[in-house]
C-alpha cells in the first residue's frame, strides 16, 4: 500500500514540528551539522512518501498541498497557477531586494509510474538506506545508523529520489539554513513548482503565457538533472528539444496466415523496415537532405566541448558498444546536432506468442532531438519530404478502404512537438554568476556542458520571457533515473544543499 489520507497527515503534521523547531535555533551555521543532515533526510524521506504519478490527480494535489505548507513556513507567498488539470505552483520570496535583478528557481515535484514488481524494497514511495556490498549488488541498512555513522557513498533509495524530488528537498534546506544563519539573498526570488514534466509539462507553455507578468526574471536557474559522469561540479548550459512521431504502415486488414499468403501479401514490418533503414545511413547519420542544415562547430565552441573530461572509452565500455554513431568526434559534439531515434517498433507477435502470420499494421514511435539552430517544423517537413520520396502516400487519419487500395505504399504520419531546444551562452551574465558561486564553494570552476542531450520544459520560459536558463545538476549520474531502483548518493545530497545556499547568497553582479 501507498502512504495516504490518514498516514500521511500523520506524518506531515510530524515533520512540520521538527520543520518549525529548527528554526529555533539561533547559532549561525557554515556548514552542515550531522543535525542539519538528520533533519534534512527526514524532509526527503516525508516528501518521497508522498505518491506522484501525474497520472493520478489526487496523489499530485497532495504534493502541491505539501510543498504550499513547508514554503510558506519558510516565508515564501504562495500561489496556485490554475491550469485546466494539475496547478503549477508559484512560490515568492521577500528578501528585501527592491530594485534588485530577480531569480526564477524551477523545481520538478512529479515522478516516473512505479512497477513493485522490480524494485528491491517494499514500496518504492517508502525510502530506504543502502550500502553497496562486495558482489556490487546493495544491501539495506537501518536509518538510525545514521545517527552513529555516514558513508557519503550510501544511497536512498526510492522513486523521485534523484528526479527530482532530491532537489527540491535540498533547496528546502538551504533556505532554512540561509534563514537561521540571517544570510543575506542578494536578489529577489522566485521559485516555479512543476507537477506534471514527466507527462510533457503539457499545460506549462500556456500558464507562462497566461501569469508572464507575475513570473518575470532576470535569470532562470533549474535544480534539475544528473551531474558529469565524475560527479564534479557542472553546470548546463542548453538542452535538446523533443518533437516525437509516430508512423504506421499498413497490410491486409487483418493478419494473414503466412503459408496461404506468403509471397502474395505484401508485409508492412518489411516495408516500415526498409522506410527506416532509408533514413540514416551505415554510420549511423542520418540521411535526409538538410537534416544538419545551419549547425556550425567553430574551433572555440569545440574548445569548450572538448573540455568536459568525458572517459570515452569508459563510456562505450559501460554501454558494450564497440564504436560510437559518426557524428561529431566525440559525445559532446554528437549531441550539438539534432538526432532521429527509433524508440520503439510493433509488428506482429514474438516470443512465446509468436505466430506464423504477416501482420496487419506496424508501428514505429521515433523522437527527434532538436537544438537551438533546428526548426522542429523545418525538421518534420523534412522527413515528411524523405518518406514521400520513398514513393509513400501519407495520411494523418485512420487510411479507409480506398486509400490502402489506391496507394501500395502508404503510411500514417503523426507528431507532437514537446519541447523547443534552448541554450545560453557560458559568458552570460547568468552563466557568470553560476561559474562564481561554484568557483567560491569548490575552489575551481565547475564542468560547462554547452547543452545536455535531454530535454526538460524551460523554453516556455526563455522564449516566452525572454529569461537566460542555466542548469545546476546535483545527483549523481548513476541513479538509475526513470527506472526502477531510482536512487541518490547521499554525498551528492549533501553537497548539493551547500551547492543551493551557496548559490543563492552569491551576488549576482
Amino acid at each position: 500500500m501507498y502512504l495516504h489520507d490518514k498516514d500521511y497527515a500523520e506524518m506531515r503534521l510530524s515533520y512540520i514540528f521538527i520543520f518549525l523547531g529548527c528554526w529555533i535555533t539561533t547559532l549561525a551555521q557554515s556548514t552542515l551539522t550531522k543535525q542539519d543532515q538528520l533533519d534534512a533526510i527526514t524532509t526527503f524521506r516525508t516528501l518521497l512518501s508522498i505518491p506522484n504519478d501525474a497520472n493520478y490527480p489526487d496523489d499530485i494535489m497532495m504534493n502541491v498541498v505539501w510543498c504550499e505548507e513547508v514554503f510558506d513556513a519558510l516565508g515564501f507567498e504562495t500561489t496556485r497557477l490554475e491550469t485546466e488539470t494539475l496547478p503549477l505552483l508559484l512560490a515568492e520570496y521577500d528578501s528585501n531586494s527592491a530594485g534588485k535583478e530577480t531569480v526564477l528557481v524551477y523545481l520538478q515535484v512529479d515522478g516516473q509510474p512505479v512497477d513493485s514488481n522490480f524494485w528491491y524494497q517494499e514500496n518504492p514511495y517508502i525510502a530506504v538506506l543502502k550500502a553497496e556490498s562486495k558482489d556490487g549488488g546493495w544491501k539495506q541498512i537501518p536509518w538510525d545508523t545514521l545517527e552513529s555513522n555516514y558513508d557519503p557513498d550510501w544511497r536512498i533509495f526510492a522513486r523521485s529520489a534523484s528526479d527530482a524530488k532530491g532537489p527540491v528537498a535540498m533547496f528546502l534546506k538551504a533556505m532554512e539554513l540561509i534563514k537561521e544563519d540571517e544570510e543575506t539573498i542578494p536578489f529577489n526570488l522566485k521559485v516555479i513548482l512543476d507537477f506534471e514534466e514527466e507527462l510533457g509539462s503539457p499545460r506549462l507553455a500556456g500558464a507562462v503565457d497566461a501569469h508572464k507578468n507575475i513570473l518575470s526574471a532576470d535569470h532562470m536557474v533549474i535544480f534539475d538533472g544528473p551531474m558529469h559522469p565524475s560527479n564534479q561540479p557542472t553546470l548546463s548550459f542548453g538542452a535538446r528539444g523533443i518533437v516525437t512521431v509516430t508512423l504506421k504502415v499498413y497490410g491486409p486488414d487483418f493478419p494473414q496466415h503466412s503459408g496461404h499468403y506468403g509471397n502474395y501479401v505484401p508485409n508492412p514490418a518489411l516495408k516500415l523496415a526498409q522506410l527506416l533503414a532509408s533514413m540514416k545511413d551505415t554510420q549511423g547519420r542520418v540521411s535526409i537532405p538538410g537534416w544538419y542544415d545551419g549547425i556550425q562547430l567553430d574551433e572555440e565552441t569545440k574548445k569548450i566541448l572538448a573540455a568536459v573530461p568525458d572517459d570515452e572509452q569508459a563510456l562505450q565500455f559501460k554501454m558494450s558498444i564497440a564504436q560510437p554513431d559518426n557524428i561529431g568526434t566525440n559525445y559532446q559534439e554528437s549531441i550539438q546536432y539534432p538526432s532521429l531515434n527509433i524508440r520503439g517498433m510493433l509488428a506482429g507477435w514474438v516470443g512465446n506468442e509468436v505466430r506464423t502470420i504477416i501482420p496487419s499494421v506496424a508501428t514505429a514511435e521515433i523522437d527527434i532531438r532538436t537544438v537551438k539552430e533546428s526548426d522542429p517544423e523545418n525538421l518534420i517537413r523534412l522527413l515528411q519530404n524523405h518518406i514521400r520520396s520513398q514513393g509513400y502516400h501519407l495520411v494523418t487519419d485512420k487510411p479507409t478502404k480506398k486509400e490502402k487500395m489506391s496507394h501500395p505504399l502508404l503510411v500514417h504520419f503523426d507528431y507532437e512537438i514537446n519541447y523547443q531546444a534552448f541554450r545560453t551562452e557560458l559568458n552570460s551574465t547568468t552563466g557568470q554568476w553560476l561559474r562564481s558561486a561554484m568557483k567560491k564553494k569548490n575552489g575551481s570552476e565547475p564542468i560547462m556542458k554547452r547543452t545536455s542531450g535531454g530535454s526538460i520544459p524551460i523554453s516556455p520560459f526563455v522564449i516566452t520571457l525572454g529569461v537566460p536558463a542555466v542548469t545546476v545538476p546535483t545527483v549523481n549520474s548513476d541513479n538509475n533515473q526513470h527506472s526502477p531502483n531510482e536512487n541518490l548518493r547521499l554525498g551528492n545530497f549533501v553537497d548539493g544543499i551547500q551547492t543551493i545556499r551557496t548559490i543563492l547568497t552569491h551576488p549576482i553582479r
